[in-house]
């Protein structure tokens, strides 16, 4: 069976819909309504790449759907969309065939009573505008989003610019899609990011924050994310801190199976990580860990031993991610991190906390809470990240009584 825009579709494999999905599927279509498959699942099936995150699209309004299903979350309702719960406890996202009638560039007012095609003629790209039905084993693709797979290219709905103004995100998830597949963008695809990429000042920094995350998780060649940004603009709407393409080459940044964490990639991909994360309101333990890695110092100032126990004091919890960070600067780990783990391996104390006194002993030996407890631990800690034998209760708690005496108000 030929689509609409001449690509065959018979001959594709059929996507593996979980059993949940298939009970939503068959409820509506039981209760008289139409129920596609489609989304990023339908697009990755056909690219052979696994998917579970299937969302469907329904002919039966947002109530009816309520009505439908025990376990509901109105997630956006407003916008036709219902989380139902499945069998499997996971929440799909159900949505009302739905036409935009109006848009400010982020958000937009929608109409119900629209066929299937109306409803996949309002979405962002082509490879994202495919439907499937599992029951009937139809397939549903008026905009030739399998050529554009099979060519690929990332081609948006429509008119491009028409697109973009709708929802201005769509132009990072353009970067995303183009970096991720590592499809080339259609020319007027392409034009109309780069002409309209000041609209994106209009964004949420939330929006943006989840666009970034998503692309350093499902990108393969991070360079490539990062060139697009700059081409586009969105760099300089949101990220001018960004590094430059010919720096990004040259890091050794982990791979996808790795795992990308967000304060140590934006520390590597950008000049002031925190300010990044700041304006993008990231989570407060993510831009803790970026500050804490730009007080540095960002590595030790030589191998030895000493040195390095005396750097892992004063970095404290940011040695892990400075690590990191120098080796995808490197391509390798440091020299210096065998020597960390030899120290840590010993038990060498580098910290208050791995001190062999703790505050509360001192307190009962009668140093009095406060500045001057601090000030003995301090110098305890000093004292034994230079010679690591002297972290011995004993030894320490005479030698914290001397400190305190020789501190105390005359």
């Amino acid at each position: 069976m030929p689509d609409a825009s001449g690509s065959t579709l018979d001959a594709l494999p059929q996507p593996s819909v979980p059993d949940a999905v298939l009970v939503i599927v068959r409820r509506l279509t039981a209760a008289g309504h139409e129920a596609w498959c489609v989304g990023g699942a339908i697009r990755d099936a056909i690219l052979g790449i696994p998917s579970t995150d299937f969302d469907i699209t329904t002919s039966a309004s947002p109530d009816l759907v309520v009505a439908l299903f025990r376990r509901t979350v109105a997630i956006g309702i407003q916008y036709g969309t219902v989380g139902v719960i499945g069998d499997d406890d996971v929440m799909r996202e159900v949505t009302t065939f739905r036409a935009d009638v109006a848009t400010d560039g982020r958000h937009a007012v929608v109409q119900y009573g629209v066929s299937l095609d109306d409803d996949l003629a309002r979405r962002d790209f082509t490879i994202n505008a495919i439907a499937w039905q599992p029951d009937a084993q139809e397939w549903r693709d008026p905009f030739g989003g399998l050529r554009d797979l099979r060519a690929g290219v990332l081609r948006a709905v429509g008119d491009p610019a028409l697109r973009f103004r709708e929802d201005y995100l769509r132009i990072l998830r353009a970067v995303r899609f183009s970096a991720r597949f590592r499809f080339a963008m259609d020319p007027a695809t392409y034009a109309a990011a780069v002409s309209l990429s000041s609209g994106l000042r209009g964004l949420s920094a939330e929006r943006v924050l989840d666009e970034w995350k998503k692309g350093l998780a499902a990108t393969p060649d991070l360079a490539r994310l990062v060139a697009l940004w700059h081409e586009i603009g969105a760099a300089a709407e949101w990220m001018p801190e960004l590094r430059a393409n010919d720096e990004v080459r040259t890091l050794a940044l982990p791979t996808i199976t790795e795992g990308r964490d967000l304060a140590c990639c934006t520390a590597a991909l950008t000049t002031s990580p925190t300010a990044v994360l700041q304006r993008l309101k990231a989570p407060s333990a993510a831009i803790a860990r970026t500050a804490a890695m730009e007080r540095g110092p960002v590595a030790p100032a030589g191998d030895d031993a000493r040195v390095v126990r005396r750097w892992l004091a004063d970095v404290q919890e940011a040695a892990d991610d400075l690590r990191a960070v120098a080796c995808m600067r490197r391509g390798r780990d440091p020299t210096w991190g065998a020597v960390i783990d030899d120290i840590r391996a010993r038990g060498d104390a580098t910290s208050r906390g791995t001190l062999a006194i703790k505050g509360g002993d001192l307190i009962k030996a009668g140093i009095r809470p406060g500045p001057l407890l601090g000030g003995v631990l301090d110098q305890l800690l000093d004292e034994v990240v230079e010679e690591p034998s002297r972290n011995e209760a004993v030894r320490l708690l005479a030698r914290a009584l001397e400190i305190a005496a020789a501190r105390a108000p005359q």
